[in-house]
């Protein structure tokens, strides 16, 4: 890690846990010697850093201080960059432009340097000619997902059935290039997982669901653990 990362690392630390802490305690998050975090904590201070404390005692933040916005470091960077660059490829149009929206407001706000590493980052995703094409639904089923709509599906299944059913949109899942979305099934009265390309025909719903605490995604993953 490169030192003016970890002295970022350092405050955003220090801000979350809101509290007086040791050389020692730092030093085990940042995965480096308590002489290192000596020396790191004299340059902030120097810099002017608002950082109270003393070697041996602990160092804290004043409340009072706010780290500049948008500060990543260049791991960080790398990670953003796969991130969107995925996104265009895997999801809808829609998701894709939000994507590229996204990155151009980090762009307009970023220091040159993290601006250029964003841009240039050397990890990319890419969508070969076997893989199959988004599917058409996906941005309904995302819109139907956020304001919590009802979706009528007409489902072809992998064992060759098809059923007509009304589904409550709960999460969505990518695996490869098949999305799989995560519903309450009105006609089973429960979980089921739909593959996205196998839907035929779909259509948004007016009625809005609110499920009961056993119906929801969360409750969905716990019978997962």
């Amino acid at each position: 890690m490169r030192p003016a990362d970890r002295l970022f690392r350092i405050i955003q630390l220090m801000r979350s846990t809101g509290r007086a802490m040791t050389a020692a305690e730092i030093a085990e998050k940042m995965e480096v010697a308590p002489r290192t975090i000596y020396r790191d904590m004299d340059h902030l201070v120097a810099s002017g850093a608002p950082i109270e404390g003393e070697r041996g005692v602990g160092y804290m933040l004043r409340e009072e201080f706010d780290a500049p916005p948008l500060t990543f470091t260049f791991e960080q960077l790398e990670a953003l960059a796969f991130g969107l660059r995925a996104v265009e490829m895997l999801g809808d149009p829609r998701l894709g432009q939000a994507a590229r929206e996204a990155k151009d407001k980090m762009l307009g706000m970023l220091p040159k340097e993290h601006a250029e590493r964003l841009v240039s980052a050397p990890i990319h995703a890419f969508r070969s000619s076997a893989q199959p094409e988004v599917p058409a639904c996906l941005g309904d089923v995302r819109s139907a997902l956020s304001s919590k709509r009802k979706v009528w599906i007409a489902y072809h299944s992998l064992p060759g059935e098809r059923s007509q059913r009304v589904i409550w949109p709960l999460g969505l899942s990518v695996f490869g290039a098949i999305w799989v979305m995560t519903a309450w099934c009105e006609m089973r009265a429960g979980f089921r997982d739909f593959r996205l390309d196998r839907v035929e025909d779909w259509k948004v719903m007016g009625d809005r669901f609110e499920p009961e605490p056993h119906q929801t995604y969360q409750a969905y993953l716990k019978q997962l653990a």
